[in-house]
């Protein structure tokens, strides 16, 4: 690949702290490093959008780190204590999260310990661990449970997560699915949502959310979000949202990091729902934008004429015609609209939805479908791109860049299929 080595010297910063930070031995953690760049150069072949590369990268470097843990735990039988306390103890000051788990972990029994480390450390599934034992299935999984629960129990505080629990849960390939028009007319759906963020802002409320770029159908990104409060922004209520993103896209990094830490206020209404302000941390320096800020809040994080939001109510318009893959849009400035009725079948699951079309909101060259179920609850949200669509940055056009993807016309224009969403809501 052009500039294959221009790419690896600019995400070497970033590979360096994603596997020092889960590799506590020096050397060790060096030769993982190094073997990931060996095995990046073997299988630049397959690395179809050069905008992606930073994550493809993390990608072989998290499963040669699962790698280093698994063959450690097969080669030297270590107990569950010495590997628990090894595997997370990178923290530079204070108590490690690793000895912390280590001293939890004796606080246990023997089989809850067995039982803990066959499915966390060595990752294997219930039906593996039950032939291991040789003990039913039924008895691994309430073994399991109670052995969950007695962690918490004595763990001293809750864990940061770190993605672990949600990217175990949400696949790291993208479940087949089909998309199904259907002949009845589309249902009216209280939409609560917000707008490209998938968490309904209510007290309560917790979400997981993983993107998929095509066609590897390969996880790349990962956000945990939950509403942890009441707040108000410039006298106005609403709700305060935790989100977390790992191994972020570009555009969504702050500043390359591979962990975004974000808090956003966000206001449900009667009638809207609307994002009023955001804050990160971009290279060491706390930034926050509100409503407030104009175009600077706005063409990130804001929705509609005076930042009203999305409606909530939503029900075809008119605005967006869609035939087969072939769209026509009203001349208007907000385009969101249901397009028809389909039924959506994912991961052996079959879902009545009705799809939402969204065209050039925040950008001209953008186009999104979200199909959501009679709650209001997304099950599928697929990204396009017009084909032109910063073609001076990425030097080719996205039916060159990904020829495999699907295609649709809006107003005779082509765009081109890119990445998906799916939440744990469908799991």
């Amino acid at each position: 690949m052009e500039g294959f080595d221009a790419l690896l010297a600019e995400a070497m910063p970033a590979l360096e702290r994603f596997v020092k930070f889960r590799i506590n031995e020096r050397f060790d953690a060096e030769d993982i490093i190094q073997e990931v760049c060996v095995s990046a150069v073997r299988r630049q072949s397959t690395l179809r959008e050069p905008a992606a590369f930073k994550a493809w990268l993390l990608s072989i470097a998290r499963n040669k780190c699962r790698d280093y843990y698994r063959a450690r735990a097969k080669q030297m039988e270590l107990p569950i204590e010495a590997l628990a306390k090894s595997a997370a103890s990178a923290g530079l000051f204070g108590r490690s999260e690793g000895s912390l788990v280590g001293d939890t972990l004796d606080k246990l029994g023997g089989k809850e310990k067995q039982i803990l480390y066959l499915y966390f450390f060595r990752d294997l599934p219930q039906e593996q661990i039950a032939a291991r034992l040789n003990i039913p299935l039924g008895t691994v999984k309430s073994r399991l449970h109670r052995a969950k629960q007695r962690f918490r129990e004595h763990y001293p505080h809750p864990p940061e997560t770190k993605g672990e629990n949600s990217m175990k849960k949400l696949p790291d390939i993208m479940p087949e699915y089909t998309i199904t028009r259907r002949d009845e007319p589309p249902f009216a759906v209280r939409w609560e949502e917000i707008m490209g963020w998938f968490l309904v802002p209510k007290l309560g409320e917790r979400l997981s959310w993983a993107m998929y770029d095509f066609p590897e159908r390969r996880r790349t990104e990962l956000c945990e979000m939950e509403v942890v409060g009441r707040a108000q922004v410039h006298g106005i209520e609403g709700v305060e949202i935790a989100s977390v993103e790992y191994e972020p896209m570009e555009q969504n990094s702050a500043g390359g990091q591979s962990r975004v830490e974000r808090r956003f206020i966000a206001q449900l209404t009667d009638t809207h729902c609307r994002l009023l302000a955001h804050a990160c941390t971009e290279n060491g320096v706390k930034r926050y934008y509100t409503f407030l800020d104009g175009e600077d809040f706005t063409r990130n994080w804001g929705f509609g004429e005076d930042n009203c939001g999305n409606e909530v109510s939503i029900s075809p318009k008119g605005d967006i015609v869609r035939d087969g893959d072939s769209l026509t849009t009203a001349d208007k400035t907000f385009l969101l609209d249901v397009v028809g009725r389909y039924s959506v079948r994912i991961d052996g699951k079959e879902y009545d939805t009705v799809c939402v079309m969204d065209c050039y909101t925040y950008e001209d060259g953008m186009a999104s479908e979200q199909f959501l179920d009679k709650n209001g609850r997304t099950v599928l949200w697929r990204r396009f791109n017009r084909d032109d669509w910063q073609l001076e940055r990425r030097g080719k056009k996205w039916s060159e860049l990904l020829p495999e993807n699907e295609r649709i016309t809006v107003n005779g224009i082509t765009y081109v299929h890119w990445y998906d969403c799916i939440t744990d809501h469908i799991l």
